[in-house]
């Protein structure tokens, strides 16, 4: 058992993905540390990753906590600088004044259901409001959207608890640092509710859009539990602001309901809100985002790409490209989604948008990803809603060009301007209806001709990327919120109490970026009162 004491953490365990794992590890150990059995205590991963640049030799990498008798005089012994002592020190909520009005979260996407389970466990009892449905009504009228084209604007793939995170791969990969352990914190949340252990230690982990809408079910029934309220297709439709600092929320044009602390977690979709922020003279500013299409290739050509022989063992590849254009322009893929369907993503009526899903497994016949370009205002302009502008008006191109359905072409029309009309070898693996269309009437040119640019440059380190019979389906605008919120070092919005928080506020990028900014506000808010 390991404890809050020291340990010792040996780094670059690397074993063949051949061997028995569960045998080989032991024996790495006592040979590294030159150590019997009987002094080996017990161990943990700390981490996994797999080292693929030999296909002939592929390595699983671990990082390995150990507890052993005697520890200073096997430290004193080595001189390898992958062994050493490690003293982790466990996440703490900060013991602010727990003793507050109750505070009200907006959106139970990750940013909002993080903050309103950490809020939950400090006792302040939060009331969390969500546009659209609960997870299990949620799902049946995406279903129906997807086999009918019956758009629900309330209860879609952007709106509903769980947030557009939920269908989607559920990738919790992140490049942030966080020394206080917010990061471990979010996994630790998502595997006691049911997300599997292996999160906390492989590299890239992943949830599952199956997985994770049964552990978004478990949070919000452990949050009830802890004095939380939960109200679903309750929207914001007014603030209620006097003197600068906010008092409380008007729902669905009629309730109201009171608090100094109000969460804004609204997700990167929530255009009316943030279309009702600017009424009411919230500062926000234009931000930076990306658009393009989505690309799907055959599964075990990017496992073959990524694993050769081994691909059989290790299962589905992810990938990751990034390429700048001769203009200065960045090109990148995102939000890749190994053996995953691509999904109609529409969130408002005569509006197309796509994105990416994989179930856990992450075993169906394609792999897809978005082939994204860079924009900023110098291409849509400095208004504050022109970005927003810019991704609608993409989005009824999308709907007009595939009369409702998901626009789809061949790679080798993309590049001929033409619309396709039969498939080769790979044939489209949707959730939601297709229709052949050409994608070059939707994109601006500059948006075009990076990606055909940059997709030469992708295939010399994917072979075949570019061929072709490749999928393209449009139109994906929604990578990032095209605004920012702007808070203050208290996470404060120019209203005071009122709290912007993840992704659609500009804050974050993702499941793992989104849950930790929900931790961060919370803890502003028990320290509020300290402060007055």
């Amino acid at each position: 058992m390991f404890g809050g004491n020291g340990m010792i953490r040996i780094r670059q365990i690397k074993v063949s993905v051949l061997e028995n794992q569960e045998e080989k590890i032991p024996k790495k150990i006592m040979q590294l540390l030159k150590i019997k059995e009987k002094e080996l205590v017990s161990y943990r991963i700390h981490k996994k990753s797999i080292d693929a640049r030999n296909k002939n030799i592929i390595l699983f990498v671990y990082e390995i906590d150990v507890e052993v008798l005697e520890e200073e005089k096997i430290i004193e012994r080595t001189s390898s600088k992958d062994i050493f002592v490690v003293k982790e020190t466990p996440y703490e909520f900060p013991k602010g004044n727990h003793k507050i009005e109750r505070p009200i979260i907006v959106g139970s996407g990750p940013a909002g259901l993080f903050c309103a389970y950490m809020l939950a466990e400090a006792g302040t009892n939060p009331i969390i409001f969500e546009r659209g449905d609960s997870m299990e009504n949620r799902i049946q009228s995406v279903e129906k959207f997807f086999k009918e084209n019956v758009l629900d604007p309330e209860s879609n793939i952007q709106f509903g608890e769980g947030g557009a995170g939920t269908f989607s791969d559920g990738k919790l990969n992140t490049l942030t640092k966080d020394s206080q352990g917010r990061n471990k914190k979010v996994f630790e949340i998502f595997v006691e509710n049911g997300a599997p252990e292996e999160i906390l230690y492989i590299h890239n982990p992943h949830i599952g859009t199956d997985i994770l809408r049964k552990v978004i079910v478990n949070m919000r029934k452990k949050i009830k539990s802890m004095g939380g309220d939960f109200h679903f297709r309750s929207c914001v439709t007014n603030l209620i602001l006097e003197e600068g600092c906010i008092k409380g929320v008007e729902i669905n044009h009629n309730q109201i309901y009171s608090s100094s602390h109000v969460v804004l977690a609204v997700g990167h979709s929530a255009r009316d809100t943030f279309e009702l922020l600017d009424r009411l003279g919230i500062n926000m500013k234009p931000k930076n985002f990306a658009v393009g299409l989505r690309i799907e290739h055959p599964r075990e050509m990017i496992d073959a790409w990524q694993y050769g022989k081994f691909a059989s063992i290790l299962g589905s590849a992810s990938y990751k490209l990034t390429y700048q254009t001769k203009t200065g322009r960045g090109v990148y893929s995102f939000c890749m989604c190994p053996g995953g369907y691509v999904v109609n993503a529409s969130s408002e009526e005569k509006r197309l948008v796509v994105n990416g899903m994989s179930n856990y497994d992450r075993k169906e016949r394609n792999s897809n990803s978005a082939i994204v370009v860079t924009v900023t205002p110098n291409d849509f302009g400095n208004e504050l809603f022109a970005g927003m502008k810019f991704q609608r008006k993409l989005e009824e191109l999308a709907y007009q060009e595939g009369k409702g359905l998901i626009p789809v072409q061949l790679l080798g029309d993309f590049y001929n301007n033409k619309t396709s009309t039969a498939y080769q070898e790979i044939i489209p693996n949707t959730k939601g209806k297709t229709c052949f269309g050409n994608l070059r009437t939707i994109l601006p040119e500059f948006v075009s001709s990076s990606i055909m640019e940059a997709m030469p440059n992708f295939s010399k380190k994917i072979k075949g990327f570019d061929r072709e019979d490749a999928i393209l389906l449009g139109v994906e605008t929604r990578t990032s919120s095209p605004i920012v919120i702007v808070r203050n070092e208290d996470l404060e919005s120019s209203i005071k109490g009122l709290y912007p928080c993840g992704e659609g506020a500009g804050y974050a990028g993702g499941i793992t970026t989104a849950s930790v900014d929900g931790i961060k506000v919370a803890e502003k808010i028990v320290l509020s009162h300290d402060k007055i």
